[in-house]
């Protein structure tokens, strides 16, 4: 990475930690997913940042890959996943928190677990761990709490304009030898109740441009110059083609689906139905440094 690269990575963590804090004060119980998701995105914006997938707004057993419609009325409530990216010129700040919006607090301590886990791991960075000394930080960490790693999710690394750009940081000790080598890295930590495994699910209203290619179709033709032009390969979501296109780009992304030009993310849900909490951050590894990008000082 050069230097310019550095500083965008550290310019959209600073955006990302003033998002988290702006998140904090406006999640209430209650709240429409989908004014939660415009406004934390309108943030973004407001901050200088660039929106680099839709913010996942995930509840209960429902892990990840969630964003509302335009015309969604479901309401924040349970245990809510809040997962959102910010990039400057596609350089990316990954981060996710979850908050507990039951009357009893219920979930403290499945929350903990997740973040405790996240902790211990950007805590053994520094010692140039090998993936499976990560992933057994993570395991251990949760498993001590009585909870269970979710096993088939995982961090990954980054780069320009990609959000899981080939390496997989795993949450379990799965003996990947392997260390890191310089670069941008998403840690993941998710912890349930429940069995640990996740299903894919129906949509989660969430697409990217897999395969740019021409359409017949001309609501669908502008829809995909539209995407391309604002997001290339990284993701978007139904809800802003909505506003963007009305009634046409359901139909429009059905027919892009269809063709192979676009890929459709499920929602990510936990096997036994249980709730999940996630906790995420991004660093920067350089031959110098190890830089949490989207962690408080």
């Amino acid at each position: 990475m050069d230097r310019q690269e550095i500083e965008n990575y550290k310019k959209a963590g600073d955006i990302a930690k003033k998002t988290r804090e702006y998140i904090r004060e406006i999640t209430k119980p209650g709240i429409l997913l989908v004014e939660l998701a415009k406004k934390i995105e309108n943030k973004i914006t407001e901050l200088g940042g660039s929106i680099a997938f839709p913010v996942n707004l995930s509840i209960d057993d429902i892990a990840a890959h969630y964003h509302p419609t335009l015309e969604d009325n479901t309401k924040a409530s349970g245990l809510l996943k809040i997962d959102f990216g910010v990039h400057i010129d596609g350089f990316i700040a990954d981060t996710a928190m979850t908050i507990d919006l039951t009357e009893d607090k219920r979930h403290k301590e499945l929350i903990e677990a997740s973040e405790e886990a996240l902790k211990n791991a950007l805590k053994i960075i520094e010692k140039n761990p090998t993936l499976n000394e990560i992933g057994r930080e993570i395991q251990e960490t949760i498993e001590k709490k009585e909870f269970s790693p979710i096993i088939n999710l995982s961090g990954h690394s980054l780069a320009q304009h990609t959000i899981h750009a080939g390496i997989t940081i795993p949450n379990y000790s799965n003996g990947n030898q392997n260390k890191l080598n310089s670069g941008a890295y998403a840690i993941e930590p998710f912890a349930t109740s429940g069995e640990g495994k996740i299903y894919e699910g129906p949509s989660g209203n969430i697409f990217s441009i897999v395969n740019l290619k021409n359409t017949r179709n001309s609501t669908a033709r502008k829809l995909l110059e539209y995407a391309y032009g604002k997001y290339k390969t990284l993701p978007f979501s139904l809800r802003e083609m909505q506003e963007k296109f009305g009634n046409f780009a359901k139909l429009a992304l059905r027919e892009l689906e269809q063709a192979g030009i676009v890929h459709n993310y499920p929602q990510l849900i936990e096997k036994s139905h249980k709730p999940v909490s996630q906790a995420e951050h991004t660093f920067i590894k350089t031959s110098e440094e190890i830089i949490i990008t989207t962690k408080q000082d």
